[in-house]
């Protein structure tokens, strides 16, 4: 008797074809390589691995496969490694991080572009076996992000850098995807030859709630520039649909209910109102909050004639907030929703308590929500905060470095300092300024503290003309001696260089205590001396934020996602365009604390909350559903998933709009 397939007969006979898989895909490589001239970077570091890439993907592929016929998840072992810093640990996504994410992104779009049938069945089969009415991608052991993984880890071996793997991984999508669509088929005919062609079918007629948003936003992508309908057009059309045959029944459209002389059911209002009510990716307990504040934007309505005027009328702005953040929770049980769900509550009974309520009032409202949402947001990334801060500053060390030595060479040029003076300024000194910029932060009294020595040290080796001059530098020589000696230590210098610097200092000292110069060879005074920077000048020019660099790779090569969730891209894919460059900036910097995204990272899909930015706006901590899953991104990898299409808000249309949206639909189908 014939045993019928299972999950585990089906992956071991995916492995039994891993060999010849392997080799076709480094086939595929190869002739891609010869074939055209501008991969020609890439061929040097692929002959020094080619002869062992194809054991490479073999070995990867199989123990993902094996750990699939155990019935494990290939994947969840697959866990990045992470940033220790201060006692946390924080998974720290860079840019070549994003830039393997953007590669692992590609294939698995690539190879479900070409396998998509044949993947929805065997998803379905397996979602059948484990008694799942709706499976999702993740319950399929022969998903496409498997393979994916698989190419990528054996990649890794290639002698190239980040750039020159994606281009590699790029690659080696096409033949992988080709060659994997005769094996899926063969594991399709071999269940409907065992008569399951039913768990084959039985999973696909209902449409998942994640299908439907990928074709949302499919359809975001396709039409990016669209302009939004406005509230205008809706009363328009709503006023065809429902004119009355007689004059004097005309009233606006615009009328909330109740109002005299409004047409049965054709106020704009209310049915606005009940779009909003019916949407379905509202949080039901959302639903009977905004229920209730019906009553008061009626109220409103009746004598705020910009309320149906205006989107970004305070009113509609403050259910966008609640909606929008509401959707981040996936569980009505969440402690951080039903503390959500208090707030709203008790910022709404104000406004449902009052007969005639103001617009202020919603905007204070939405005020206290966005306070709250901030608040919350915070809270959840506190205990990294520290860390990230730490980490944020680090990585601007050497610019602060350099901007710090470009200030003290002007200063330098206008003072009278020996040789030694200057080497120790624009050298040990710079870092102890830096060290402190980084410890402590860039605006805090010990780096200031640092800088305004600067000034001193420099007062203290020129010449003092009189003796109360020279008895005021004695009485601050100790003070300033311990303060140098404290940088020192901070930075550890070495015993040897430290000394050097003292002793001369102390020559320097003793000849300006006496009346003389400072140094034997200091030139005289040729003319007026062009006047230093104050510390506050120096300081100041670190507050400019500098831009992250996009490299060109960004703006010409796209990961079309097809059906994955996407932001719209059209604004950020053409290097050529003026607007482009703008456009991404536009969109980094309109990311706030509370905001909740869907984002590509780390070779998964996550749907993550905006926790922290930092001061440079350079990192960003994103904490996801699970609070113990944390990322932090630096601006560098954001516009690289952005330009790719791999980051989107959480709900990328409003609802006010979708509620316009659908209520246009139906009008349309009054006509």
């Amino acid at each position: 008797m014939v045993q019928a397939p299972s999950q585990q007969s089906l992956v071991l006979e995916t492995l039994a074809h891993v060999p010849s898989l392997a080799h076709a895909v480094y086939g595929g490589i190869q002739d891609e390589l010869k074939s055209r001239l501008e991969h020609h970077q890439l061929t040097a570091g692929w002959a020094k691995r080619r002869a062992h890439f194809s054991s490479d993907f073999e070995d990867s592929l199989s123990r993902l496969l094996s750990l699939a016929a155990e019935g494990k998840d290939p994947l969840a072992r697959d866990r990045p490694a992470v940033v220790h810093h201060d006692s946390l640990s924080l998974s720290l996504v860079d840019e070549n991080q994003a830039l393997k994410d953007v590669a692992i992104a590609h294939v698995i779009n690539t190879i479900e572009d070409n396998t998509r049938a044949e993947l929805h069945q065997l998803g379905n089969f397996f979602g059948a076996l484990r008694g799942i009415a709706r499976p999702l991608k993740s319950d399929n052991p022969l998903r496409a992000a498997i393979f994916a993984h698989a190419l990528s880890r054996a990649i890794e071996g290639v002698d190239l850098d980040a750039e020159g793997r994606y281009k590699l991984m790029r690659i080696a999508a096409a033949p992988l995807a080709r060659h994997l669509q005769p094996i899926f088929t063969l594991l399709c005919r071999e269940l409907r030859q065992a008569q399951l062609s039913g768990m084959l079918q039985s999973h696909g007629s209902a449409v998942k709630e994640s299908d439907l948003r990928m074709r949302q936003f499919k359809a975001l992508n396709q039409n990016p520039q669209a302009p939004n309908t406005t509230l205008d057009e809706v009363a328009l059309l709503l006023d065809s649909v429902t004119r009355p045959h007689r004059l004097d029944e005309i009233a606006s459209p615009r009328l909330g209910p109740g109002a005299p002389g409004g047409p049965k059911g054709g106020d704009l209002l209310s049915r606005l109102y009940d779009q909003i009510l019916a949407d379905n990716s509202l949080q039901p307990q959302l639903k009977v909050l905004m229920g209730r504040l019906q009553v008061a934007i009626v109220r409103l309505s009746r004598h705020d004639v910009t309320l149906l005027k205006r989107q970004d009328h305070p009113t509609w702005l403050l259910l966008n907030r609640i909606a929008a953040h509401g959707a981040g929770f996936g569980s009505p049980e969440d402690p951080g929703l039903k503390d959500f769900l208090q707030l709203v509550d008790r910022v709404i009974q104000p406004l449902i308590a009052s007969e005639q309520p103001a617009a202020s009032q919603f905007q204070q409202a939405l005020v206290q929500v966005e306070q709250f949402i901030r608040e919350q947001a915070e809270q959840r990334g506190q205990h990294s905060a520290v860390a990230l801060q730490r980490l944020d500053r680090e990585q601007q060390r050497q610019e602060w470095q350099r901007l710090l030595r470009e200030q003290l060479q002007h200063q330098l040029d206008d003072a009278n300092a020996g040789k030694l003076m200057r080497r120790f300024l624009l050298g040990p000194w710079v870092e102890v300024i830096a060290q402190a910029m980084v410890q402590f932060g860039r605006d805090s009294d010990e780096a200031t503290t640092y800088v305004d020595l600067v000034d001193g040290l420099l007062h203290s080796v020129q010449p003092h003309a009189d003796d109360t001059a020279r008895q005021l530098l004695r009485a601050r020589l100790p003070g300033l001696v311990q303060a140098l000696e404290g940088g020192m230590d901070s930075i550890a210098l070495p015993p040897l260089q430290r000394q050097a610097f003292m002793n001369e200092l102390m020559r320097q000292h003793g000849r300006v205590l006496r009346g003389l110069p400072a140094d034997e060879t200091a030139p005289a005074d040729s003319g007026p001396r062009r006047p230093a920077l104050t510390p506050e000048e120096v300081l100041q020019q670190l507050l400019a934020e500098r831009e992250s660099q996009l490299p060109s790779r960004w703006a010409h090569e796209r990961v079309d996602r097809g059906q994955l969730p996407t932001v719209p891209i059209g604004l950020f894919a053409d290097e050529r365009s003026p607007d482009a460059r703008v456009a991404l900036q536009d969109w980094i910097n309109g990311m706030e604390i509370g905001n909740w995204y869907h984002l590509f990272v780390q070779s998964e899909w996550v749907t993550a909350q905006v926790a922290w930015i930092s001061e440079s706006r350079q990192l960003f901590l994103f904490v996801s559903q699970l609070p113990d899953d944390r990322h932090s991104l630096t601006r560098g990898a954001l516009e690289q998933l952005v330009v790719n299409g791999l980051i989107t808000m959480l709900e990328p249309e409003p609802l006010l709009q979708r509620a316009i949206g659908t209520l246009m639909q139906d009008l349309e189908q009054q006509r």
